[in-house]
């Protein structure tokens, strides 16, 4: 019983729960008028957009299924594309992750496997970053710090944004007279798999889709999944938005 109440009395003292509350109060003693109306419509938005079980339900829609390793056929090389460090961090020593680092972890996965025989990772340094090593660098780093060898490595790190990740790890395949017609690994978080997947079959690169970091989750029929508001729910749909925006820009200027 205790557990319960704790957890009850967890869930009233959050601050989303707070704001959803100082809202609903608003509303009630608030006098009917249009800016009653607008007040409530926006605490019904903010009910929608903090619930994890609909964002849930759309994360599941919106993310390709999972492959497991043994559907992927052995390739020469898999590429990974960044946006998993956090450039306002700097070490020598070490790499520090946000989140995704599943790119490179199951990257190194496919690796040890033998599904993969180099990676190839794309990513510059993003936008006013503290760190003066790009992203592609860091990671490789640390995949020689997990005795990863270092010619078995490939960087590409000016691109700093999808597009840009397509477009230069063509160059960069040219370059070094690998051939681009044959299939490559292409890794990337779920919810960046989509617009990912379209950015390389533009440049008229190969690949197999190997999603991985999945912001969705199975479906979970408690009280907390259920009603309880998220500030989780609030980044997914962000995110989600952000996916779908990009998609329509993209396909807008001719990038897909």
């Amino acid at each position: 019983m205790f557990f319960y109440f704790s957890q009850f009395l967890s869930f009233l003292v959050m601050p989303l729960t707070l704001v959803i509350l100082f809202l609903l109060a608003a509303f009630f003693f608030t006098p009917k008028s249009t800016g009653r109306k607008i007040l409530g419509a926006g605490i019904v938005l903010l009910l929608l957009f903090s619930n994890p079980f609909l964002s849930n339900l759309a994360l599941l829609a919106w993310e390709p299924p999972y492959k497991s390793f043994d559907e992927i056929p052995s390739t020469e090389i898999g590429i990974v594309l960044t946006g998993v460090t956090n450039l306002n961090k700097t070490a020598s020593d070490r790499t520090f992750f946000g989140r995704g680092a599943d790119r490179i972890t199951h990257a190194l996965q496919l690796y040890r496997m033998g599904k993969i025989k180099k990676i190839l990772i794309t990513g510059g340094q993003g936008l006013n970053p503290t760190n003066s090593y790009s992203e592609a660098e860091l990671l490789k780093r640390f995949l020689i710090m997990t005795g990863m060898p270092e010619e078995d490595i490939l960087i590409e790190e000016k691109s700093l944004n999808t597009r840009e990740n397509a477009l230069f790890t063509k160059a960069f395949l040219e370059k070094e007279e690998i051939p681009t017609q044959q299939e490559f690994v292409l890794i990337t978080s779920a919810f960046h798999m989509p617009r990912s997947k379209k950015c390389f079959d533009k440049v008229g690169l190969q690949t197999i889709p190997f999603p991985v970091d999945y912001y969705s989750h199975d479906l979970k029929y408690d009280l907390p999944s259920l009603i309880y508001p998220s500030l989780g729910s609030l980044q997914t749909w962000q995110i989600l938005f952000k996916e779908f925006l990009g998609l329509l820009m993209y396909r807008v200027v001719g990038y897909i």
